[in-house]
């Protein structure tokens, strides 16, 4: 039941949030991974939309959002100081609501986090602790999420914080023009929101601990590691040891049981240390992680995305595309016959075959104006 529940929400928001698809599936191998997840991106992107959403479909799940500014307060995360505590000489804060008692978290301007509240921070995302008092006091915290305008400079010491998300996504807005209308009207999306409870995340969360990572991916991952190093590239020993429940839930998600090679594509957004790194990863990562028709898709769909955001001026040009687009629709088709064989890629064929003949259709309604 919850695996079933996880399939109807991952659909509702990404029809919900359209563009989105990449990080809502992000947000769900965070929350299955209790890992935590840095959206880069400009204002007005739906990033804490799009987190307060998954929130309130995870029924008596505890949420907190913030926005940091340079002169944020430790009142404002953790709590404010408990004045009867004070009354007894115990300088206690009352963390009802706040950072320490949440779930799930979204910090907005998170590398604004400024001294006063840095160690305290970077203690509970890291070891989901929170010392009051000098008392220790276990979080129940799974995944925050957080985001920002831009990366933090060097320099800052903000080091620690970055390397605290496991995950890093950027994101940008919405590229199709029907895609844009259709988040305008608000349609394309059910009424209704799907929701598990908490109990059937952490469900979830213990069944992705269960997934198996055979030894294929963890050769793959050393010989990604080695090329990585060789270019200079140096991930932490932690970070490939966390990135191994990124993989489980990434599995889980797609409802297996067993992690396979192209599920490495994931840490193509966890392994880079700076933001000049992230191609060279992204490269390495996929030359492990894709086979032939993965990249002949991913090529596809590529094509299929550079047609959309093409200017169709005259008849002539809208044509050309719709030829393009016969041809990518013909290529679609072969690689069908070559899945009869090896279905994996199942899934993701039938999803850009869908884009191809949406793609189509757009371009053919535009010839029909001229």
């Amino acid at each position: 039941m919850p695996m079933q529940k996880l399939v109807q929400i991952r659909a509702y928001l990404t029809s919900k949030f359209v563009e989105r698809e990449s990080v809502v599936e992000a947000l769900l191998i965070a929350l299955i991974s209790r890992q935590h997840l840095l959206l880069i991106s400009p204002a007005g992107t739906a990033k804490s939309a799009l987190s307060a959403e998954l929130a309130k479909i995870v029924d008596g799940a505890s949420y907190f959002q913030w926005l940091l500014t340079r002169f944020s307060t430790p009142e404002e995360l953790f709590g404010p100081i408990s004045l009867k505590g004070l009354e007894q000489d115990v300088y206690r804060r009352n963390t009802t609501g706040k950072l320490p008692e949440s779930h799930i978290s979204f910090i907005d301007e998170i590398f604004k986090a400024n001294s006063a509240i840095l160690n305290a921070l970077l203690t509970i995302i890291n070891e989901r602790l929170f010392y009051n008092d000098n008392q220790i006091v276990k979080c129940p915290l799974m995944s925050v999420v957080g985001s920002s305008n831009e990366y933090p400079e060097e320099g800052e010491g903000l080091e620690a914080l970055f390397d605290r998300f496991l995950l890093r996504y950027e994101i940008g807005y919405i590229a199709d023009e029907p895609n844009f209308i259709s988040m305008m009207r608000g349609t394309g999306y059910q009424v209704t929101a799907p929701s598990m409870t908490l109990t059937e995340l952490e469900h979830l969360q213990d069944t992705a601990d269960l997934v198996d990572v055979p030894d294929s991916l963890l050769f793959a991952l050393s010989a990604i590691r080695t090329e990585l190093r060789d270019a200079g590239i140096t991930p932490s020993d932690r970070r490939y040891k966390q990135s191994l429940s990124l993989l489980q839930a990434k599995a889980l998600i797609d409802q297996r049981t067993e992690a396979k090679l192209s599920d490495l594509m994931i840490l193509s957004n966890a392994l880079w240390e700076t933001v000049g790194q992230k191609a060279k990863v992204k490269e390495v990562v996929e030359k492990f992680a894709m086979d032939r028709i993965m990249k002949a898709l991913q090529d596809i769909e590529q094509s299929i995305l550079d047609i959309n955001n093409t200017p169709l001026p005259t008849s002539a040009v809208a044509m050309e595309q719709l030829e393009k687009l016969k041809r990518l629709e013909q290529e679609l088709t072969n690689l069908q016959n070559d899945l009869s064989k090896t279905p994996d890629h199942q899934v993701d064929l039938d999803r850009i075959t869908g884009l191809n003949k949406q793609a189509k259709s757009n371009v053919g309604s535009k010839l029909l104006e001229y």
